[in-house]
């Protein structure tokens, strides 16, 4: 039977012409609401304002380092290079074409015994004696992920008399952004609980100070929507505006990281500022208007 009456409701009301102006009318008036209800907070605003913008200067701050760190993470791997120092005598043409056969090899070049002593007597005063040093190859693989599976494979070669590459570097630069991605993922949940708690407790005063006001409208039939809506804007307008404020130190700290970019060489990462911005804009509103409707359908029955 309920089903049948939301059927027919459905179908009059989209007999019924819109009154786009009528629409507008009401929107202006939600607007004002909403502005209402933020200058009746008072004083409160502002605390809750800078406690999101502090919150959210940390979030920025992680997550745009985050980003950096896999930049050069990234950058290191396709640099990186695993070096194969081959037995005497040991043809290494042969050894290059065998290594090439490996899954995830990109390159392998062969660095000459000759060529490398000619290099290293130019750089430094060495006695004229016979050249001690191997043949090389010089192993480049398509990820940095893949350097280990392949150096182990290397390795089991029996013309491969040994081999390195920067293996610690690379596992400080790999554990440091894995613990840059923690602490963003905690800073996130603590960011969200925060919001979510000072929002709700805001809005709850609102409530109370509504609540003669929300009975009358209520009773004269108002939707539920045109009375919860000012109440999850005014929470979406915390969140936005506490984003606005924290878009200040963020910026700091994007110079500071240009700046190690450019010092290490190192490409910056493409629109990393605009998609954190993005990003922190998006968290910081959803979780404002999400808190404000979380204390809607907790202290008010509408």
């Amino acid at each position: 039977m309920s089903s049948q009456k939301a059927i027919i409701k459905k179908k009059v009301k989209k007999h019924i012409p819109k009154d786009w102006l009528c629409e507008l009318r009401i929107l202006y008036r939600l607007t004002k609401e909403t502005i209402h209800d933020v200058h009746r907070t008072g004083i409160v605003n502002l605390v809750i304002i800078t406690t999101m913008a502090a919150i959210l200067t940390i979030f920025g701050s992680f997550f745009r380092s985050e980003l950096s760190i896999s930049s050069f993470a990234h950058e290191l791997g396709n640099v990186l290079e695993i070096s194969v120092y081959l037995k005497e005598n040991t043809d290494a043409n042969a050894v290059k074409n065998r290594v090439k056969q490996f899954e995830h090899v990109e390159n392998v070049t062969i660095i000459p015994k000759a060529s490398s002593w000619t290099n290293l007597k130019r750089e430094m005063d060495l006695p004229d004696i016979d050249n001690p040093l191997p043949d090389t190859l010089h192993v480049k693989v398509d990820k940095p992920e893949n350097i280990e599976n392949v150096f182990k494979n290397v390795k089991q070669l029996t013309s491969v008399e040994d081999m390195s590459y920067a293996q610690d570097l690379a596992k400080k630069i790999e554990a440091l952004n894995h613990v840059v991605n923690m602490i963003t993922i905690f800073v996130v949940i603590i960011m969200a609980i925060l919001t979510m708690t000072i929002i709700n407790n805001t809005i709850q005063l609102v409530i109370q100070s509504r609540k003669e006001e929300i009975e009358i409208m209520r009773l004269m039939g108002v939707s539920n929507w045109y009375i919860r809506f000012p109440l999850i804007m005014q929470g979406a307008f915390y969140g936005f505006s506490g984003a606005v404020i924290a878009l200040l130190p963020l910026n700091f700290v994007q110079n500071g990281l240009t700046h190690m970019h450019q010092f290490f060489m190192v490409p910056t990462p493409l629109y990393a500022q605009n998609f954190v911005i993005a990003v922190m804009f998006a968290m910081a509103i959803s979780f404002g208007a999400g808190g404000s409707f979380l204390c809607i359908k907790k202290h008010l029955q509408v």
